[in-house]
Order: structure tokens, then C-alpha cells, then sequence
């Protein structure tokens, strides 16, 4: 029987995303029906290529070279769906290489991980799917790689990994949400509104996910999760959050109130952008 795992870091390497896409739900459907094992022990071999597979474009630019998307138009309408559909993408291969990377962990936390790997690869799926609507192709606008560059950051620290990249950008998806929505919806754009609120709804209970196993790791560590997250977004230069804050969705994502408070505090000192 082969490894999960194993199984997931080949997802991870894949560079097509339709490929991409296909292996990470095939292999949450096998997880289900017990075709595939869990081994928790570290996987021997180490990848040879360099991580994550992704296609040749879109072209990865700094964020603030990235330009700006316009609803005004259709070009920047479908720019904002394609943007969108590239953290969803990066989202695929966050999920996938928490799995690999990290041994030694309970089953619990590899199939859940893989749950979201495989929600993952649906909302990208969407997306691509309304962009080819709109006239438009994954890599036919420039991107940024954020959502990565953290995920190298933490490569060798579980603890931080959980709380930088689901607690901190992802958990920001929860933030923006509503009002990109609210914006597609105004364009008259109701399909790309409707994947908005789909995808919400499932990024609610990743954070949660995430939420969970960092207070597990904490308690493993004999850690405060407030002082431990604190220390850890310094010494990984994690951005820093601004405000406004999705109250309702961050408290059913498992966040506690104190938590929210102390982010509120957090943002009131951040310098205004220029």
C-alpha cells in the first residue's frame, strides 16, 4: 500500500495544475476509502526539484510590482478572479507540503491537512474554471509568491509554519473576503460572488484547522500561544496584520476574543501606508 505522504509530496512536485489538481483530489478520495497509508516517520528521500511544481507562468513579480486590479473592465475583473485563483493555488501546495514535511505527528493531523489540500484544489478549480469565462487563463497576469516565501521561511519549524501561514495569511482570507465579494458582486459579477462565499465558508475551517493543531504543538512546547505567536511573527518578519478584522468568521475559525483584541491593539501601531 502506498504512503499518503509520499503520495502528497509528488502532488506538491507536479507542475501542471490540472495535474496538480487531479493527484490531490484523487488522493484524498483514496485516504477515504483506505487505499492509501499513513506513515508518520520521515520520508528518506528529499526531493531532487525545486519546490512547489508550478507552471512556467504566471510570472512571479515582487507584490508591490504586482499592478493594480481595476473592476472597471473585464481585463481587471478577471485580473482580481486570477489573482484569486493563484492564493488558491499556492494554497494546494502549502497544504500538500505541511504533509511531507513534517514528521512524527498524529494521522489526525495528515488527514487533515490533506482535507484541505483537496478543498483547496476545488476552489482553484472554480476559479479557473469562471476566469475561462471571462476570456482569461491561469498565467496570463503576473502574480507574487507571498504565500510561498513564507512557507520557505518556516520550513523547518512546525510551530511557526501553523501559526504564520493559517493563523496569519490565510486567516487574512477570512479579513478580505466579504469586501472582494462585495465588489464582484457590483460589477454584476453573481458567479464570482458565489465562489467567494463557497470559499469562505471552507477557509473558516481550515483557520480552525490550523488554530487546533498550533494550540497542540503550544501545548506540546509548554507555550503561551499569544507570547509564542508574538515572538514568532518577529523573528520571521511575518507582515503585519491591519485592520478591519472579520470578527464573526475569526471567532468560528477558533480564534479566541483575547486573541482578536490583541491583534486590534497590534494593528493601532502599524505605520499608515504611504
Amino acid at each position: 500500500m502506498s504512503c499518503a505522504r509520499e503520495a502528497a509530496l509528488q502532488a506538491l512536485l507536479c507542475g501542471d495544475p490540472a495535474a496538480k489538481t487531479s493527484l490531490t483530489l484523487a488522493l484524498r478520495d483514496d485516504l477515504r476509502r483506505g487505499a492509501v497509508s499513513i506513515a508518520s516517520e520521515r520520508i528518506v528521500k528529499a526531493p531532487s526539484a525545486t519546490l512547489p511544481g508550478r507552471p512556467a507562468r504566471p510570472v512571479l513579480l515582487p507584490p508591490q510590482q504586482v499592478p493594480r486590479r481595476r473592476l472597471g473592465s473585464l481585463e481587471g475583473r478577471a485580473a482580481l478572479v486570477h489573482a484569486l485563483a493563484h492564493i488558491e493555488f499556492n494554497a494546494i501546495n502549502l497544504a500538500l507540503d505541511i504533509v511531507w514535511r513534517f514528521p512524527n505527528l498524529p494521522e489526525s493531523f495528515y488527514r487533515d491537512w490533506l482535507n484541505v489540500a483537496a478543498e483547496e484544489a476545488l476552489h482553484f478549480t472554480f476559479l479557473l474554471e469562471h476566469l475561462r469565462t471571462l476570456g482569461y487563463d491561469y498565467g496570463d497576469f503576473p502574480a507574487h509568491n507571498g504565500l510561498w516565501n513564507m512557507a520557505e521561511k518556516t520550513a523547518d519549524d512546525l510551530l511557526a509554519r501553523l501559526a504564520l501561514v493559517p493563523r496569519t495569511l490565510e486567516a487574512r482570507g477570512l479579513d478580505v473576503n466579504p469586501g472582494i465579494r462585495a465588489k464582484l458582486a457590483a460589477a454584476g459579477d453573481t458567479s464570482a460572488a458565489a465562489i467567494l462565499d463557497r470559499i469562505l465558508a471552507d477557509e473558516i475551517g481550515h483557520v480552525q484547522i490550523g488554530n487546533s493543531w498550533y494550540r497542540w504543538a503550544c501545548t506540546q512546547a509548554g507555550l503561551d500561544p499569544i507570547a509564542a505567536y508574538a515572538e514568532l511573527t518577529v523573528r520571521h518578519q511575518a507582515p503585519r496584520l491591519k485592520a478591519p478584522f472579520n470578527h464573526t468568521a475569526r471567532l468560528q475559525a477558533g480564534f479566541t476574543q483575547s486573541e482578536i483584541d490583541w491583534l486590534e491593539q497590534l494593528s493601532a501601531t502599524v505605520p499608515p501606508t504611504p
